[in-house]
């Protein structure tokens, strides 16, 4: 377990911005994003301006701020601002629809709601609803007759004294990004922030001070939380913030013009990135001295054409959104490809049957966590809470084996398992085998009923040249499943698409490929 030692008083606000200030780093570079350099003593000046303009509006201690905003330097003051007044940040998905936020405001029940003008129609549509929300602020510029921003932080002085909060208040929620049903707002506490930098960032990949960190991933779901704003703020790094599509091309625009040493990404991202690098001709990523991944298990064809082509390892892992990070990964000197890699120090891993017995090296179960950066627990969801977190544990719900040098091997989601003629098949392997495959880009796999009821594989795949799409394209991937798997996880069926349904973090929802299937069969 951890063995960190944190003061019993404290605010993460001052541990990942005052903190740097006090540590000589005031003039240094903290966040660049597009032509905007900002330096740490700016960001806690501004940090500062940003709690002082929340009390103006009378915000108190653990009253909820919510943040729909893209990834700049407004959306940090207002991550860490609320926080340092001891209220709770909620960053929140801007990919979703009126009816979501009309979900996760009211469920939060959040008195200020800060918003960029991109997103405020969505906001303006569903005002009525919003039964808790009192003040509506937008950041940015083009939006009349609403207070903004920039003019309340202006007014605002630069001077703020941090709440005194314990390690254990509730410090800022996150909602699920869900690949089986609707968010549950994870409760997150000052000292979570501190233990996922410290155990995974410094001492798992070695994370530094002179690092720059780039993430694909947003800022507004765990993983690119951590990887775009408190790795690099703990480290006393720079981070950089790009608040638009992480499309191939302007990842590689970003990563030219501000040379990242840290990247991270999905493995659909890296697949994209990759086959936009074999039409380009492109083999080099700069400064880049490691790739991270996580969100979906990186398939071992992907990371061995990855480093063929840019000589950069990636380190997959896996995180949640109620650990906060990544707590099992590969690392430096140790990657297993294809593996999720061994567990994160001060991380404890167990992998379960069904009624709680521990299983053998290379036997399937459920992965059960225990560390110190798991959430309080679900905002109002007591039933689901007491389902997931088991005391010092928590349930993962995802299906791992682990072999004899300690490395956990993804097998799926417990809910993606299913049996053909009595033998299991578990997505991941067949999507692997698949995607090694030239003509595949990436592909879901979901067991789908037959003519007799039978149970069967289908696979959805995305090709990397739409118009190879043929009938003997699909003979020829049921072959190559069948000559590198087990007979019995070839799919029976495929079925061409333009893309693949995903969360936030990059997980493919297969729930929503059976709902699909169900409605072509």
């Amino acid at each position: 377990m951890s063995t960190l030692k944190l003061p019993e008083r404290l605010n993460a606000a001052t541990v990942f911005v005052d903190d740097n200030v006090s540590a000589g780093r005031g003039a240094k570079a903290a966040i660049l994003c597009g032509d905007e350099t900002v330096t740490y003593q700016q960001l806690a000046g501004n940090v500062n301006r940003l709690g002082n303009a929340l009390k103006g509006l009378g915000v108190g201690m653990e009253e909820r701020v919510a943040i729909i905003m893209p990834d700049d330097a407004e959306c940090v003051y207002a991550f860490f601002g609320a926080m340092k007044i001891g209220a709770v940040s909620i960053p929140t998905n801007t990919m979703l629809m009126a009816k979501d936020y009309e979900y996760l405001l009211n469920n939060s029940r959040a008195r200020v709601l800060i918003v960029h003008p991109t997103f405020l129609d969505k906001i303006t549509e569903i005002r009525e609803q919003l039964r808790y929300l009192e003040h509506i602020i937008v950041a940015g510029d083009g939006a009349d007759g609403f207070p903004k921003l920039s003019d309340l932080m202006e007014k605002a002085s630069p001077q703020l004294d941090a709440a005194d909060t314990s390690k254990d208040d509730s410090a800022f929620w996150l909602y699920s990004s869900g690949t089986t049903g609707f968010p549950k707002g994870a409760i997150h506490l000052h000292h979570d922030m501190i233990v996922a930098a410290d155990l995974y960032a410094r001492d798992t990949i070695g994370i530094v001070e002179s690092d720059v960190s780039f993430s694909v991933a947003k800022l507004f779901f765990a993983y690119g939380l951590g990887n775009g704003l408190y790795f690099p703020l703990r480290m006393g790094g720079k981070t950089v913030l790009l608040p638009g599509r992480p499309m191939p091309k302007t990842v590689y625009e970003v990563i030219d013009r501000y040379q990242p040493t840290v990247f991270y990404g999905v493995p659909t991202s890296y697949a994209a990135l990759l086959h936009l690098a074999e039409q380009e001709g492109r083999t080099s990523l700069g400064r880049v001295r490691m790739c991270v991944s996580a969100g979906e298990p990186l398939p071992k064809p992907l990371f061995d054409k990855w480093l063929d082509r840019f000589g950069v390892e990636i380190y997959d892992g896996i995180g949640s959104t109620e650990i906060l990070h990544i707590f099992i990964s590969n690392r430096p000197g140790a990657v297993k490809p294809g593996s999720t890699g061994q567990i994160v120090e001060g991380y404890e891993g167990r992998i379960v049957d069904d009624e709680g017995n521990e299983m053998g090296i290379g036997e399937t179960g459920t992965l059960l966590i225990k560390g110190d950066s798991i959430a309080n627990g679900y905002w109002n969801k007591h039933e689901q809470t007491k389902k997931a977190f088991r005391g010092h544990w928590i349930n993962t719900h995802d299906k791992f084996r682990l072999d004899e040098d300690g490395y956990f091997w993804y097998a799926g989601r417990a809910d993606d398992m299913f049996k053909v003629s009595g033998m299991a098949v578990w997505p991941a392997d067949v999507e692997s085998v698949l995607i090694s495959h030239p003509a595949v880009l990436e592909s879901g796999v979901v067991g789908v009923p037959n003519a007799e009821g039978l149970i069967k594989p289908r696979a959805y795949v995305v090709l990397k040249d739409k118009n190879a799409a043929s009938d003997e394209l699909i003979k020829e991937l049921q072959t190559y499943v069948k000559t590198n798997a087990q007979p019995h996880k070839y799919p029976r069926s495929i079925i061409f698409t333009e893309t693949l349904p995903k969360t936030a973090t990059g997980k493919i929802q297969r729930y929503k490929l059976r709902q699909s299937a169900a409605g072509e069969n």
